[in-house]
């Protein structure tokens, strides 16, 4: 006589890989060179922009045709994961980077993430607006963030454009201060970001 535990675990074994066939069918958009993201500050003395040398970012759709998809309006992609090493922002002035790394605690905090938690489309003349709600991790802290973008398709690619600002205090840093105190970093910055992604 079969139980029903018996039952149930000979469900389980059959749905095991349909469910396993799901999860590999996920598909990945690539991003490509020219791809770009940097901070763009001020201080009491001059304006300063750091660029990210290196930017991970790992994107999950539903299958091929992601660009035409979202510029469509669908929601097309399932998952985003952005991850930047606080040691690859690059100031172009070795002084102000070796401040900007201690300002946003590196060695405790290498990366710099972002993890999308949910977001909304809505078509505009200029292209697909999104709002992208997710958290923003920084110095060993992690914050809920709503990000504005703009999604547009360039042939198979998707192109991903948006600024946010990024109080540092808000994150438990301490801004930049350089020549004895004479150059103080102010807390709001910038960050952009102009992303080309294709499937």
């Amino acid at each position: 006589m079969r139980t029903p535990k018996f039952a149930r675990l000979m469900a389980l074994a059959l749905t095991a890989p349909a469910l396993l066939a799901m999860t590999s069918s996920a598909a990945f958009m690539k991003l490509q060179p020219g791809s770009r993201l940097w901070v763009n500050g001020s201080s009491t003395v001059r304006s300063f922009e750091c660029s990210a040398t290196m930017i991970d970012a790992k994107v999950e759709t539903s299958g091929p045709g992601t660009a035409v998809a979202v510029a469509n309006g669908a929601k097309a992609v399932s998952a985003v994961k952005v991850a930047i090493p606080a040691a690859k922002l690059d100031c172009k002035n070795g002084t102000m980077n070796g401040h900007m790394m201690k300002a946003l605690k590196a060695s405790e905090a290498p990366i710099i993430a972002f993890d999308l938690a949910g977001y909304d489309l809505a078509k505009s003349a200029a292209g697909t607006a999104v709002t992208l709600k997710g958290t923003l991790s920084i110095g060993g802290q992690t914050k809920p963030v709503t990000i504005a973008a703009l999604a547009k398709s360039e042939g198979t690619a998707l192109r991903v454009t948006g600024t946010h600002e990024v109080r540092m205090t808000e994150f438990g840093l301490k801004p930049p201060t350089l020549m004895m105190g004479t150059m103080k970093v102010n807390e709001l910055v910038k960050v952009s970001f102009d992303l080309q992604l294709t499937d």
